[in-house]
């Protein structure tokens, strides 16, 4: 494990993300060479080839929330705490891609994939998925080693705790709800927010900022403006995701842009779309979308649908207008001004990302 101490000087978004790759392959290294977990390389092997090429936006809300507080001195404990939600970033993602039956993750095969090789018979499909499930509940046990040896005081302990509790069981909700609306198709575009709210803009965005500020000490103003600036800002990240999951090309996304339309995803774009279309749109959208032979000749016909009903239009326009509303909330927040910069930045491009 690294010991060395991080300076103040590193609180731009890129040197944050060095910061906590730094922390984090430190971490899987230390795992991979020790002589008493050698049945544990090729587990660790995997884990750190599929955390290459991550975002770390969890990791750099983090400590855009400590800076937002005024936080001082070095940057260590934050780093490492918010390395941790990274590692709990990966058990989420690895299971996230089980549920949801998923080949390909930034480009590359998924693990339950990769485990199960290519002779694709029952056996290996069980051992592939088994050993993915085992892989990321690994993942999340060194999430909690990673919070547990960032060096917390008593003080932060009991701020950051509860709120990473509720962080955690508010993406398990989000997912559940996820799960049980996919195949699902409905008009009802509350509760496909609904389901981002849970499993994007408070895991992703707002409990990050809550995190970092708490181990800064903030007060309740400060908690209450992430809130303001995160909900609507995560919820532009997902819209932005939903439309990328039917329109991003994969080189970007290193996604196929016909997974979700394949599962029946439910989300607020297929919604609009039902809500808008006359009956013979809505029925070919019922046919086409969760049908697991889709191609992309079908997938066409969906986007012709989409744009034909003004369906992706409007999903633009909600992107647009929570994006507006988290930079208004930026002009008053009792805020840091080097953090309301980069907050400013990031949201740009989160919400007009290709990726």
């Amino acid at each position: 494990m690294s010991t060395h101490t991080i300076s103040p000087d590193i609180l731009d978004p890129v040197s944050a993300k060095a910061a906590v790759d730094n922390v984090l392959f430190d971490f899987l290294d230390n795992h991979r060479k020790n002589p008493g977990q050698r049945q544990l390389a090729q587990l660790v092997k995997l884990l750190e080839e599929f955390m290459v090429g991550g975002k770390r936006i969890r990791p750099i809300l983090t400590v855009l929330g400590w800076q937002a507080a005024g936080g001082e001195n070095d940057l260590t404990t934050v780093v490492r705490v918010a390395a941790s939600l990274e590692m709990f970033h990966a058990f989420a993602l690895i299971h996230d891609d089980i549920m949801d039956d998923s080949d390909t993750r930034r480009g590359r095969p998924t693990i339950h994939r990769i485990l199960a090789g290519k002779r694709g018979d029952d056996r290996t499909e069980r051992f592939g998925i088994g050993g993915a499930v085992l892989l990321g509940d690994l993942a999340f046990a060194w999430s909690d080693n990673l919070l547990h040896t960032a060096g917390l005081t008593p003080a932060q302990s009991a701020a950051v705790l509860p709120i990473l509790t509720e962080m955690r069981t508010e993406v398990m909700l989000g997912q559940y709800l996820d799960l049980r609306a996919t195949g699902e198709l409905t008009d009802d575009v509350d509760a496909a927010l609904t389901v981002n709210r849970y499993k994007t803009a408070k895991y992703t965005v707002e409990r990050p900022l809550h995190i970092g500020a708490a181990l800064a000490g903030a007060d309740a103003p400060v908690l209450a403006a992430c809130t303001a600036f995160a909900l609507p800002l995560g919820e532009a990240f997902q819209l932005r995701d939903d439309l990328l999951g039917v329109y991003g090309e994969v080189r970007d996304t290193g996604k196929s842009r016909l997974d979700d339309l394949r599962a029946g995803k439910s989300t607020a774009l297929v919604a609009l779309a039902l809500r808008a279309g006359d009956a013979a749109q809505r029925a070919r959208l019922r046919t086409l979308i969760g049908d697991p032979q889709l191609d992309e000749t079908g997938a066409e016909e969906v986007r012709a649908i989409f744009a034909a009903t003004g369906a992706r239009d409007a999903v633009e326009r909600m992107i647009d207008d929570r994006y507006r509303r988290a930079l208004g909330v930026l002009d008053t927040a009792p805020f840091t001004a080097d953090a309301v910069t980069a907050l400013r930045h990031l949201s740009t491009t989160a919400t007009r990302r290709n990726s």
